[in-house]
C-alpha cells in the first residue's frame, strides 16, 4: 500500500496526473501495480485524506490538488478538529487514569501494549492503537472521556494508518505507549499527563512532515 500511495502522490506531484485529471480506476491501478483492490482502495482514502484527489460517486475519482493540504481530513474531522480535542480530552484523561485505574484496565493496557509491539500487519496494530487510547479514556473513571475518543474513533484510526505509511510512525509510537503505561501504572499524575502530551507533539509534528508544511493547530499555538 506504502508503495502505491507513494507512486501516486509523485506521479500527482511531478504532474503526470494534473488538476482536473481522472485516475485509473482501481481495477486498473491494481493492475498496474499487482496488488488487491483494497488495497488499492487504501491508497486513494489516503490521498484523499492529504486532499490531493476527490472521490466523485460513480465517476471515479478526480485530482484536486498537486500539493497536499496543510490540514488533512480523515473522516468527518480534520487533523486540526483532532489536535485540538485530543489535548483537551486525552492529556486530562491520561492524568486521571493514573489516579483511578483498576487493576483489570492496567492488565488490558498492558496487554495491548505487548501486543502492539509484537504485531506486524499494519491494521492490526492501528485496531490495538485505538482499543489502548480508548481504554486509557475508559480508565480515567470519567464516562465523557471515553465517548468522546468513541465518537472519534474511526477518524484516528484513519489519521494513525496515514502516519504509520508515509511517516513510520510505529515504532516510535511503541515506545511512547510503553512510557503511557508504565506512568499510569505507577499512579504518576503529572508523568502520566506528560507521557500523552509528549506523544500527540510527536503525532502533530510527523503529520506536519508529511504535508510539507505546520498543520492550522500548529500555526495558531506556536508549535514546530
Amino acid at each position: 500500500m506504502e508503495a502505491v500511495l507513494a507512486n501516486l502522490r509523485e506521479a500527482i506531484e511531478r504532474g503526470e496526473y494534473a488538476v482536473g485529471d481522472k485516475l485509473p480506476a482501481e481495477s486498473g491501478l491494481g493492475k498496474e501495480f499487482e496488488v488487491s483492490r483494497s488495497v488499492v482502495r487504501e491508497a486513494l482514502r489516503a490521498l484523499q485524506a492529504l486532499g490531493l484527489t476527490a472521490s466523485k460517486t460513480g465517476k471515479g475519482t478526480f485530482v484536486i490538488s498537486n500539493r497536499p493540504v496543510e490540514n488533512p481530513v480523515f473522516g468527518h474531522y480534520s487533523a486540526r478538529d483532532l489536535l485540538e480535542a485530543r489535548r483537551h480530552v486525552e492529556v486530562p484523561a491520561a492524568g486521571y487514569a493514573a489516579r483511578r485505574h483498576t487493576t483489570d484496565h492496567l492488565d488490558s493496557l498492558t496487554e495491548l501494549v505487548e501486543r502492539m509491539e509484537h504485531e506486524t500487519d499494519n491494521t492490526a496494530w492501528v485496531a490495538l492503537d485505538s482499543l489502548f487510547h480508548i481504554t486509557i479514556a475508559q480508565a480515567s473513571g470519567n464516562p465523557v472521556f471515553g465517548k468522546v475518543i468513541e465518537e472519534i474513533r474511526d477518524a484516528l484510526a484513519r489519521q494513525s494508518t496515514l502516519l504509520n505509511q508515509l511517516g513510520d510512525r510505529r515504532a516510535a509510537s511503541n515506545v511512547e505507549h510503553r512510557s503511557l503505561l508504565e506512568a499510569i501504572g505507577g499512579r504518576d499524575e503529572l508523568a502520566a499527563a506528560e507521557a500523552m502530551t509528549h506523544h500527540l507533539t510527536h503525532v502533530e509534528s510527523t503529520l506536519s512532515n508529511i504535508v510539507g508544511s505546520k498543520t492550522p493547530a500548529a500555526n495558531e499555538n506556536g508549535d514546530s
